[in-house]
């Protein structure tokens, strides 16, 4: 079990790029295996979630060669098996996304049932209605779902709530079916966007409706061909070291990241009192005055994303007055507020007064449990202890280690490969802005 012993209490300066997006780069390696033709894919991060998904890859045909630091040649003339091994594949929730690929090549699939964070269950009901439309049989049982078909058809489909990684498999799989395929309330993130320019690039005809941006039309496609694309920055990346810098009062310059597609996080902190700059491809956040306390709900693009809101908690622990945070996409996923408590932090849970949490939040109601609560109110500022913590997920992880950068004295953090599976680098690139961290490897 590796970790971090980190020194904490200075605030962080300097300058940093951005890598690749983990949740684009990972489904455009799966997207690869739509064609028989080569696709070069650069800007590749070196997680471990991308090498997992090599590595299914490979078990199911492809010939992936690395050309760079972040560049992979890959080339599948041939879907050799259609099972994804129930071993790698139950490490991501990557796993069922190879089921598009294998249905447009073979006709079949079998995936194991996602695993990744503890973050509730995560349904595909939305997947599965429609893919029965789609003329494609799935069958589940407790450990993997079979998927098959004798022909991909078309089809009309209305998301009842939005979402993003089944919006992107849907729209793979609708590449091969002959005719025009319209999915409505389908998810807006960038990294979609960034997916269907990759698509595009191979052949295929995806746009999105440019008076209904929740409409996206698919026009199928006999064949893809190869591509040569980079992947998008990576926005969760960014904002990871936009908090580094406005929790410990310091100064971060922000490479190769394109300001608009974190615009909704970056108006937040604008509005608590942060001062940004926005450059083409750059940005600079910078805490020069007490942040003001706010008030977040989490929400599908181009709300305020989930994946930031453990991060946004250290801000907010430094900021004057009482703050809230409602988690409105996963039913739990407040997993690193204990180990704040630990340090000092002034936390209190509480669920939201609401009419009808139906239609309020995104998860479905039976991922719901009476244990869960989904808001937390936060009380600074706060003056963090260092202690001593083992993770288990990416973004908890994450925010822990931003913690203990912010807090004075030693911690510790065990299990910093969970960190590793959406972050490159991420101590080493934190030191250069003046963190003190030991990574120890194991």
């Amino acid at each position: 079990m590796s970790r971090y012993v980190i020194n904490g209490g200075k605030p962080l300066s300097g300058e940093v790029s951005i890598r690749g997006a983990k949740n684009a780069s990972y489904k455009q390696i799966i997207a690869t295996l739509l064609t028989n033709k080569t696709c070069q894919l650069t800007n590749v991060p070196q997680i471990s979630d991308v090498k997992i998904t090599e590595s299914i890859a490979k078990c199911l045909g492809a010939n992936i060669i690395q050309t760079g630091e972040h560049s992979l040649e890959i080339k599948t003339p041939k879907i050799s098996n259609s099972i994804v091994p129930m071993g790698v594949g139950e490490k991501s929730r990557s796993s069922f996304m190879f089921a598009a690929p294998l249905l447009v090549r073979t006709g079949t699939a079998t995936v194991p049932i996602p695993g990744g964070d503890k973050l509730g269950a995560r349904p595909l009901d939305r997947l599965f209605d429609c893919y029965r439309m789609m003329n494609i049989r799935v069958d589940e049982s407790p450990e993997k779902i079979s998927f098959n078909t004798d022909k991909i058809k078309p089809v009309h489909y209305t998301f009842s709530k939005p979402s993003h990684t089944v919006t992107e498999v849907l729209i793979m799989t609708a590449t091969a079916a002959c005719g025009e395929t319209i999915i409505d309330n389908a998810a807006r993130e960038p990294e979609i966007d960034d997916l269907i320019d990759m698509l595009n690039s191979m052949g295929a005809s995806i746009q999105r409706d440019s008076k209904n941006l929740g409409r996206i039309i698919i026009q199928g496609c006999s064949s893809l061909n190869g591509t040569n694309h980079q992947v998008i920055s990576d926005r969760n990346e960014t904002v990871t070291f936009a908090c580094a810098a406005l929790a410990t009062k310091g100064s971060i310059n922000i490479l190769r990241i394109d300001p608009k597609i974190i615009s909704k996080f970056l108006d937040t902190v604008e509005t608590m009192g942060a001062k940004i700059n926005r450059g083409k491809d750059e940005v600079t956040v910078t805490w020069h005055q007490p942040l003001k306390a706010i008030d977040i709900e989490t929400e599908p693009e181009p709300g305020f994303m989930t994946d930031w809101q453990a991060l946004f908690t250290i801000v907010l622990t430094q900021a004057v007055g009482c703050s809230s945070i409602i988690e409105k996409i996963h039913p739990s996923r407040f997993q690193h507020i204990k180990n704040l408590e630990t340090m000092n932090a002034k936390i209190k849970y509480f669920n939201p007064e609401i009419s009808n949490s139906k239609s309020y939040y995104h998860f479905n109601p039976e991922s719901d449990s009476p244990n869960y609560f989904h808001g937390v109110k936060i009380y600074g500022p706060i003056k963090l202890i260092a202690n001593n913590f083992t993770i288990s997920d990416l973004r908890a992880g994450a925010s822990i280690t931003l913690a203990a950068i912010t807090a004075e004295g030693k911690s510790v953090i065990d299990g910093v490969e969970y960190i590793e599976r959406g972050y490159e680098k991420l101590a080493e690139r934190l030191c250069s802005l003046g963190a003190q961290i030991e990574y120890i490897k194991t």
